[in-house]
């Protein structure tokens, strides 16, 4: 589980193809792998990776994730190139502060950045995506995007709206996203979850009527 606060940038250092997987190694500052294991939960992007092995001798340090194919297929990580900025967040732990939303790491989908509209204190960006992941995005609810918790703006027929402070712009990559970039989606799971509910309930309230 994860916070939605971006703890840093990170750089794509290598990406070396493999059979059915891609592996990624992601150079980050060592102050951000502090305690790391083997095994433990990255979020890169907003996708929840595992960590496979990480080096800290050096600054800044690597840390290295096996990517399936359903992974690179469902989420922008299968577009990255070397030297690409990532969002990175290392997982929940008990004391950690919730500045965000929890969430997941399993991104529902992606999002086409449509419009890019910057001014001195904000920028305001439209997002456009499958119209069947929006009956979960309202207007003042969470959404987590490159697995950044940001507040949704107005919706419309086909996507919505973000406003970032320039914090938010400078604390993720979110601050050099151009149009047309894909972006990792994460509807809220309590959103989701009641809306589903309220399906079921609709639907068996038809059928027994």
């Amino acid at each position: 589980m994860f916070t939605g606060i971006v703890q840093t940038k990170a750089q794509v250092s290598a990406i070396l193809d493999k059979e059915q997987f891609r592996k990624l190694v992601i150079a980050a500052p060592t102050a951000y792998l502090k305690a790391l294991e083997t095994g433990a939960s990255i979020a890169i992007n907003g996708c929840c990776l595992t960590v496979t092995a990480f080096h800290t001798s050096t600054e800044p340090g690597t840390v290295e994730f096996d990517v399936i194919d359903e992974t690179l297929r469902l989420t922008n990580l299968g577009a990255l190139a070397v030297n690409d900025e990532v969002n990175f967040e290392r997982s929940l732990t008990m004391g950690t502060e919730l500045g965000g939303h929890i969430v997941s790491g399993h991104i529902h989908t992606t999002a086409r950045l449509a419009e890019r509209h910057d001014s001195d204190d904000n920028c305001r960006l439209y997002l456009e995506l499958d119209k069947k992941w929006l009956e979960y995005i309202f207007p003042k609810g969470f959404i987590s995007v490159n697995g950044a918790s940001l507040t949704v703006g107005e919706v419309t027929d086909q996507g919505f709206w973000l406003h970032l402070i320039p914090e938010t712009l400078d604390r993720t990559n979110l601050g050099e996203a151009q149009v047309g970039t894909a972006l990792n989606i994460e509807v809220d799971t309590q959103t989701l979850t009641i809306v589903e509910t309220v399906k079921q309930v609709l639907a068996r309230a038809e059928t027994t009527s």
